[in-house]
């Protein structure tokens, strides 16, 4: 270990220990010459996940495992990490939030690191994610907004050209800059942005996170910037099993609901949530003339809206 800024690793695991004792291993490469440690934080996975991997990483004295007790998702759970700090409780510079199937170059948390001290006015900053092929994933976006609701429901070229500048997904950025959020799967916060605007909000359980968390960070004047010299490889979806979905989940439409009203009250979630529908209609009936267009998940549009006004009854 060495002097200068500490940084906080987080890994936070889920029924998935092999890979986030690969995802520790990888994380303690590239914490090398950092000074700091990393915490494993085992959401109350109930399948001996803890036990092995306090086990495995015993003799690995930078290292932390511990038990969250309850399994309140990816925010409580990391915010378990966080709150814990550094041995005796000190408080780090900052605070690296790595997703347990994802696995950082050896320099990736220094590329970080490097960029946060070198710009002090930037809060996070976010690393180039790509998969075990090799291929980028798309982690950079833009907040998500009633305009981008439409757009991202229609899939309809006009549309999508009118509101270019609106979509949520901004694609690869070609160099190191601002987004307005980025993927946790491989993210440094500076821990003065977490005393400013606190930690992850635990009302989500998964998903929009870390959207609200990049929201309220930029809303204080702390943006959030793209480092592309940090590359992590990430297999994405492991823990959730979004890949396998048959029906998007309750949780997820609690999510986006809650972030939308949090950004802009209930009036901006109603629109939100109207300009999805619209949108979903127009590409219900685009694909009665071009049926080869790929449909958006079963009953999605149903579920929606049946959610959308249980929301608004429960308020």
């Amino acid at each position: 270990m060495s002097d200068g800024p500490t940084v906080l690793t987080v890994i936070l695991n889920w029924r998935t220990a092999d890979m986030t004792l690969r995802a520790a291993e990888f994380a303690e490469r590239a914490m090398e010459g950092i000074a700091g440690g990393i915490v494993v934080v085992d959401n109350d996975s109930g399948d001996g996940s803890f036990e092995k991997m306090s086990e495995a990483l015993k003799d690995h004295p930078r290292v932390r495992v511990v038990q969250s007790g309850r399994n309140g998702g990816f925010g409580a759970g990391n915010n378990v990490g966080i709150r814990l700090g550094l041995p005796g409780g000190v408080r780090p510079d900052y605070v690296y939030i790595l997703n347990s199937d994802a696995f950082p170059a050896p320099d990736a948390i220094r590329q970080l690191l490097d960029h946060l001290e070198a710009h002090p006015g930037v809060g996070i900053a976010g690393s180039y994610i790509h998969g075990s092929d090799g291929e980028p994933h798309v982690t950079c976006f833009r907040f998500p907004s009633v305009a981008s609701e439409l757009e991202g429901a229609a899939r309809t070229g006009p549309i999508s050209r009118l509101l270019r500048h609106k979509s949520v997904a901004i694609g690869v950025p070609e160099a190191t800059g601002p987004v307005d959020w980025l993927a946790g799967a491989s993210m440094m916060l500076r821990d003065e942005v977490i005393r400013t605007v606190g930690d992850f909000d635990e009302t989500f359980f998964l998903y929009f996170e870390e959207t609200d968390l990049c929201r309220r960070a930029a809303e204080a004047g702390w943006p959030t910037h793209f480092v592309k010299e940090s590359r992590v490889e990430h297999i994405g979806s492991v823990s959730t099993g979004m890949k396998t979905w048959k029906r998007v989940p309750g949780y997820w439409f609690d999510s986006r609901w809650h972030y939308f009203r949090k950004a802009g009250g209930t009036s901006r979630v109603v629109a939100a949530t109207l300009a999805h529908v619209t949108g979903g209609l127009i590409l219900r009936a685009r694909r009665l003339v071009q049926p080869s267009i790929p449909p958006g998940p079963p009953h999605f549009l149903r579920d929606l809206v049946g959610h959308a006004l249980r929301s608004l009854v429960r308020k």
